[in-house]
């Protein structure tokens, strides 16, 4: 089989939402930590929530307070409200993706991350198909629910996605899946009802049968999550194509 390639998703480190470091007030998913990535020359790994209007808020949790004031559902505001929202020990305010794209301009790779409730929601893929199949730069959404990305590859079925998977161990996250793909994402199978273009696997679980497989046998682009130690990035070396890094500069 020819290997499906995506140049642009190989060709640097990632930068795991974004390039941030908080005791330099540069948080996770902010427009800050977008920029330091942008000038570094990384790409950009970032997350998206829905918001209560439907449109797509780069963050990483799906109920405000770890990192922000406040206590909410992002799901449960507006995108108005949620761009109001501050950060602690930070000037910065939550973007939405189509303000990411603007900031970044196709100047470095981009992967945004589709949470999910696994509850069939399907506004957020909406919404970033709409966004992404309209951007010019470099960027594939990617998600753990296969769900999610069947609805992206109907909505824009050129557009590059990727599967998100780990064996299983207890996780608030993943504990919210149903059992089926709980115990299933580590081997892969539920992801290929979702046809993704390329993997992203777990550095904790690497080497593994199922990721081996997909990027030796069925040709699909590998990248690991998230490789924090030399050890780490000695074995993503080794098992995958890429890797989304954190706390330390490649």
């Amino acid at each position: 089989m020819v290997r499906t390639t995506f140049d642009w998703l190989t060709s640097r480190p990632i930068a795991h939402r974004g390039l941030h470091d908080a005791a330099r007030g540069v948080i996770e998913n902010t427009p800050g930590a977008a920029r330091a990535a942008n000038a570094a020359r990384y790409g950009i790994e970032v997350d998206v929530q829905i918001s209560a209007d439907g449109e797509a808020m780069v963050h990483h949790d799906a109920v405000l307070g770890r990192l922000t004031e406040g206590d909410e559902r992002l799901d449960r505001l507006s995108a108005a409200v949620l761009k109001r929202v501050n950060f602690r020990a930070s000037d910065e305010h939550m973007m939405t993706l189509g303000e990411l794209c603007d900031l970044v301009g196709g100047r470095t790779p981009m992967l945004v991350e589709m949470k999910s409730r696994f509850d069939g929601d399907g506004r957020l893929p909406a919404r970033a198909a709409a966004v992404l199949a309209g951007y010019g730069g470099p960027a594939a959404p990617m998600s753990f629910d296969p769900m999610q990305l069947a609805l992206l590859r109907q909505k824009a079925p050129s557009l590059p996605r990727g599967i998100v998977a780990a064996k299983y161990r207890p996780h608030p996250y993943w504990d919210q899946m149903p059992a089926w793909l709980r115990y299933g994402m580590g081997s892969l199978l539920p992801a290929l009802t979702a046809r993704p273009h390329f993997v992203a696997y777990a550095i904790d679980n690497l080497p593994a049968l199922a990721p081996f497989l997909a990027r030796h046998g069925l040709c699909l682009p590998l990248v690991t999550w998230v490789v924090r130690t030399e050890a780490e990035r000695r074995r993503a070396a080794r098992w995958a194509d890429q890797m989304i890094f954190e706390g330390f500069r490649p």
